[in-house]
């Protein structure tokens, strides 16, 4: 009966998609306003259907409902509470039911937030939508079929991935992944209505960029917390190792800030709607894409789900949306006219291109490196692997370009400008540029790109640092203003917008600085210490006070009690470990870390034996990588503002234009 009221639910949103999906596309190519009245119905339908869905299976997991196939997959009756919830999409079938449900709540919001000003785009949007929610929503009443029912319901089930249940962070890290992930929905389907109309309204691109920033907000934070989770878990010491599902959530974080960046242009110059609509669909498909790397099985990854039919049925979705997508680009574009022209020369029209060829070739660079070894299997069956060398060596150039870039574009001025305007704009900032080299150099860093990366960070913090706060210098000198006053204008008025896009640079700039001497600077040594024993790496002191057993309802776990000493100061010790879960025969550590701001102490074990008292130790020091954490808290934040600033834009007071004049020069 539990099952039976699932699969009732997801057919019933199935069919509002569908139906609604049919009555959109109708309402757009008849001009129908009673059909479009019909759709935004289905819509909410939809919505309402899957999200109950969800909430029935969690409610299931909650329960021990084992006569439901998913639940007897990955439930268990000792389980804790957050573990039963995040079961929801720790593996396969659930995943998609969870996805089904994300895409519900971005389709009921966006569906809300369109208004008759969008024209027939309106239409034309919900139907993209809908079709898609109809993909998901035959995914999840097919070949995923989560609602599945048990001929012998079990007892008890196995519990999800040991890994999955390993750290907190597998609570936040999903649901911002498919935040990021399917928001993505959105403005694509904004992007194909403007190719279907073929006009770009400055409303529509307005709602497209503003579309584009909650999914790119959430992807920003999803990328680095999978970082941060690999680094609390996997117990290896690191946060990125280019793995190819990995690379998927990179790849639409990257064509996403591009688009971000050239819908810039777009609304200033009039300029490269067809590569900023381009831009959009990218990011769009890269997420089919990824989902597919996951869910498919080809790649050997700790993030992969195993083998089955939903794989195959995803990429005949993304080869659909592909073709339709080029054909649309193909046949439409043109009508996409510039209003504008791009300025030549040493500007920051010239940066913001330059900037968004930059973010294309990093992502064509990691996406060969991602799927070629398929396609050398595929044509030759030959199995490889493309490594981190591969990666490293040609993703650091092009980022150090980026940075570049960052720095230099922001400080040219709009349009054309003398030699000495140039002077003055760009010398200023090699100052603290060449104070962060010299401090690299005098803390012993003789990395050449970590040198170049660090010189470049002060170029690029000294100008989006001056940039930020020029328009609050500009009005104190002409009203007098108060700093206070005069900063708060752009907090509250509508110097927001311009103001959260530096909050985002300088969160990219802390997080250059972050990833550049944490990958160059890490120290690490490996130890085997007997209960009482004492070894000393760098300024810290470590001794095995004893080994203790803890005993969980869900697992056992071995916990080494390091006591730690920094100098002649005595912390708190770290309590590294080894989780056995009943599903499991191969233990899983958990390392302990000891985060600063400076650097982190990192203690993994590699063994506990319980017989000579002893631990196998990976003992770490690892500069910087908390502002790694810290920066990504900054650019989700820019990225938030902006949609603030965006939700409101109509409700402000534009600034005087004298004050207008004077920043934007």
């Amino acid at each position: 009966m539990s099952a039976s009221i699932g699969r009732s639910l997801v057919l019933l949103s199935l069919l509002f998609a569908s139906a609604g999906a049919v009555a959109a596309f109708a309402a757009f190519l008849k001009k129908r306003a009673d059909l479009t009245t019909l759709a935004i119905r289905a819509a909410y339908g939809f919505a309402g259907f899957m999200i109950l869905a969800n909430l029935w299976m969690v409610q299931a997991l909650l329960r021990n409902d084992f006569s439901i196939s998913y639940v007897a997959q990955v439930g268990s009756i000792d389980l804790p509470v957050w573990v039963k919830v995040v079961s929801l999409w720790s593996s396969l079938e659930g995943s998609i039911l969870f996805w089904g449900g994300v895409l519900a709540l971005y389709v009921a919001v966006a569906t809300r937030s369109l208004t008759e000003a969008h024209g027939w785009a309106r239409p034309a949007a919900i139907g993209v939508w809908l079709a898609c929610a109809t993909f998901f929503g035959f995914l999840i009443a097919g070949p995923a079929q989560p609602f599945g029912t048990m001929v012998d319901v079990p007892a008890d089930g196995p519990g999800p991935n040991p890994l999955l249940q390993n750290h907190l962070l597998m609570a936040i890290h999903p649901p911002f992944l498919y935040g990021g992930y399917v928001g993505m929905t959105i403005p694509f389907g904004l992007a194909l209505a403007a190719l279907m109309t073929g006009r770009l309204s400055p409303t529509l691109l307005g709602t497209i960029r503003t579309s584009l920033l909650a999914p790119w907000s959430f992807l920003t934070a999803a990328v680095v917390l999978g970082g941060w989770w690999a680094y609390e878990v996997l117990g290896w010491g690191g946060y990125w190792a280019w793995d190819p599902v990995e690379n998927a959530s990179l790849l639409p974080w990257l064509t996403a800030t591009a688009a971000l960046h050239s819908a810039i242009l777009t609304e200033r110059r009039g300029v490269l709607k067809g590569w900023t609509m381009s831009m959009v669909i990218a990011s769009f498909l890269l997420t089919i894409l990824g989902t597919f790397m996951t869910r498919s099985g080809i790649f050997n990854s700790v993030h992969s789900f195993t083998q089955s039919a939903i794989g195959p049925t995803i990429l005949v979705f993304l080869g659909f949306a592909t073709l339709a997508s080029v054909l649309l680009l193909g046949f439409r574009v043109d009508l996409l006219q510039p209003d504008g022209e791009l300025e030549r020369g040493a500007s920051r029209d010239t940066a913001f291109l330059a900037q968004n060829m930059l973010f294309v070739l990093f992502t064509f660079t990691v996406l060969i490196g991602t799927v070629f070894p398929l396609i050398v299997e595929a044509t030759r069956n030959v199995q490889m692997s493309v490594g981190r060398p591969y990666f490293d060596r040609m993703t650091v150039p092009i980022g150090a370009l980026l940075l570049f870039v960052m720095g230099v574009g922001p400080a040219l001025p709009w349009g054309a400008s003398t030699s000495a305007e140039l002077k003055r704009r760009l010398l200023p900032p090699l100052g603290l540029a060449s104070g962060f080299l010299v401090l690299a150099l005098g803390v012993g860093i003789r990395s050449p790109w970590t040198l170049i990366t660090l010189f470049l960070a002060g170029y690029a913090a000294h100008v989006t640092l001056f940039e930020a706060f020029r328009p609050a210098r500009t009005r104190l000198k002409i009203r007098n203003d108060g700093f206070v006053k005069a900063f708060s204008q752009d907090l509250f008025g509508p110097g927001l917008r311009r103001l959260s896009a530096y909050v985002a640079h300088a969160g990219a700039v802390t997080a250059f600085i972050a990833i550049a001497v944490s990958s160059t600077g890490s120290k690490s040594v490996e130890r085997t210490l007997a209960e009482g024993e004492t070894m000393t790496f760098g300024r810290y002191t470590l001794t095995l006070e004893g080994i203790e057993n803890l005993e969980e309802p869900h697992r056992t776990s071995l916990i080494a009690r390091i006591g730690v000493k920094k100098g002649d100061t005595v912390l708190e010790p770290l309590r590294p470990m080894m989780n056995q879960y009943r599903s499991q025969r191969e233990s899983i550590g958990t390392p302990a870390v000891r985060t600063g701001l400076i650097e982190d102490l990192y203690l993994s074990t590699m063994n506990i034996d319980t017989n000579s008292r002893t631990v196998g130790l990976l003992v770490m020091i690892n500069p910087l990588v908390s502002w790694l954490w810290i920066a990504t808290v900054i650019m989700t934040a820019g990225g938030l503002l902006a949609l603030f600033s965006s939700k409101r834009a109509g409700r402000v007071v534009e600034p005087a234009r004298d004050l207008q004049a004077e920043v934007a020069r």
